[in-house]
């Protein structure tokens, strides 16, 4: 379910004179008709790098001491007619663990900007939850920015994104599934290790009241997700009346993860590759990315 790419210090294995890659995903797992999901092992995990079998080198629930959480909640700068739903957010942030570091972002101009730090006073982070002023961005030029510039060093914590956006790409508003510009956000969530969870929210703009434009923007934000990990939240064409469905799924995932440790093969240089995960178990609901970085193992 959630897949993240963070570079961390793994043993290195060796098989032939390949060189050996580490990486790391966060994997989302729980019941699909049950509201306990047993622990899974180690031993039941097993996973493909780019086709190939690679080695499992840690499996670490997020729980407790170890849920080092630290969640952006990125907004666009043109859904000023959110503001009723502003209620909904407030709730979701007071509902999250009190070790888990929130702030809250807009994407202006390009770039995502932060009202606040990153923290654990989620009454300061709530007091900057405002409707947007800023022109309509674009939304993937602000999430590369994010990725870029995620405020904090802190390479053990679980990065993830709460995205509101219709998804349009203003440079580009055709739907593109090759869009160099969401293909360039991908990237750089992915290599610094973020799972995007996207909510539809249509801004107010001429351009994207096209039905084709609004369906392209909807299935790009899936792709962005679905890649890094996530999940694409809608409710058609038109806003969601409320977001609380979407909130109590995303409690249950992000209550759900685990820390993915891993070493392949590397035959180039550092580089994003597709990950195919297996979990023994029936009845599971397993998301990962299908893309993680790999890349190049510590020394032993």
């Amino acid at each position: 379910m959630v897949a993240v790419a963070l570079p961390m210090a793994v043993g290195a294995f060796a098989q032939g004179d390949k060189a050996t890659g580490r990486g790391r995903a966060i994997v989302t797992i729980f019941a699909k008709h049950s509201n306990e999901t047993p622990p899974i092992a180690q031993q039941d995990v097993s996973i493909k790098i780019n086709g190939k079998d690679a080695s499992v080198t840690g499996w670490t629930q997020f729980k407790g001491a170890d849920d080092a959480l630290e969640l952006v909640v990125l907004i666009d700068s043109g859904a000023r007619n959110m503001g009723r739903q502003f209620e909904e957010i407030t709730h979701f942030i007071q509902s999250q663990g009190p070790n888990t570091k929130i702030a809250i972002g807009y994407m202006e101009n390009g770039r995502a900007v932060m009202a606040v730090p990153l923290s654990t006073d989620h009454k300061v982070v709530d007091s900057e939850l405002r409707l947007p002023a800023g022109p309509t961005s674009n939304p993937y030029f602000s999430l590369s920015d994010l990725a870029r510039h995620w405020p904090s060093q802190d390479l053990k914590a679980r990065r993830e994104v709460v995205m509101f956006s219709d998804g349009i790409d203003i440079n580009n508003p055709h739907f593109d599934a090759d869009d160099p510009y969401v293909s360039a956000a991908i990237n750089d969530s992915v290599r610094a290790g973020i799972v995007i969870y996207t909510i539809y929210w249509h801004s107010h703009s001429t351009m994207n009241e096209d039905p084709m434009v609004l369906t392209g923007g909807q299935s790009l934000l899936n792709i962005v997700a679905t890649v890094t990990g996530g999940y694409n939240y809608w409710a058609g064409s038109s806003n969601p009346i409320s977001f609380e469905p979407f909130f109590r799924d995303l409690m249950i995932r992000l209550a759900n993860q685990y820390d993915l440790e891993f070493a392949a093969h590397l035959d180039r240089k550092p580089a994003m590759e597709t990950l195919k995960l297996k979990v023994e178990g029936l009845g599971l609901q397993v998301t990962v990315p299908q893309q993680v970085f790999v890349d190049k193992a510590a020394a032993e």
